[in-house]
């Protein structure tokens, strides 16, 4: 069975999201082992500076590191990434675990974003749009991607 890694930057606050990410949770193991991981937001300085911001961003950086399961395929959500279809994401997740990964780590950062450092690191660079999204609603939309990718790939009618 594939495994998929959320890593994350701060949890969820509200108890709707919360919901919704249980719910996609459950359906999602009927498709793979998934599993999601929290890491602390780094506070900036009290000032919104750009250093105090790349600082922060930076110690993200590290914790990311730190946690990335090894052998994974790195997915990095970013505004600048390459955007899919729900297809092509079925079909890259597909040829992931068919190319001698065990895993695939989603990586998405803070309201800050990504370090330049996690986004050299990934393996792929996604976007799912040129619009930005709060990052704790981003969650259940990728998480509702991945079921919807999974169901494709196990020639489910939930993408239709």
């Amino acid at each position: 069975m594939l495994n998929i890694t959320l890593i994350t930057i701060g949890s969820l606050k509200e108890q709707y999201l919360k919901e919704a990410m249980a719910e996609y949770q459950k359906r999602l193991g009927a498709y793979c082992t998934f599993r999601e991981i929290n890491l602390k937001e780094e506070k900036t300085s009290g000032r919104e500076s750009k250093a105090s911001i790349n600082e922060a961003l930076e110690k993200e950086a590290d914790d990311i590191i730190k946690i990335i399961p090894p052998k994974s395929y790195k997915i990095a959500l970013v505004i600048e990434g390459k955007m899919l279809s729900s297809e092509e994401l079925a079909e890259k997740i597909s040829s992931v675990a068919t190319s001698g990964y065990s895993e695939i780590a989603f990586i998405i950062g803070s309201s800050c974003g990504l370090s330049p450092r996690i986004k050299a690191f990934a393996d792929l660079s996604l976007s799912f749009s040129r619009m930005t999204f709060p990052h704790q609603l981003m969650r259940i939309i990728l998480c509702e991607q991945i079921y919807r990718a999974t169901n494709i790939i196990s020639g489910g009618k939930y993408h239709k």
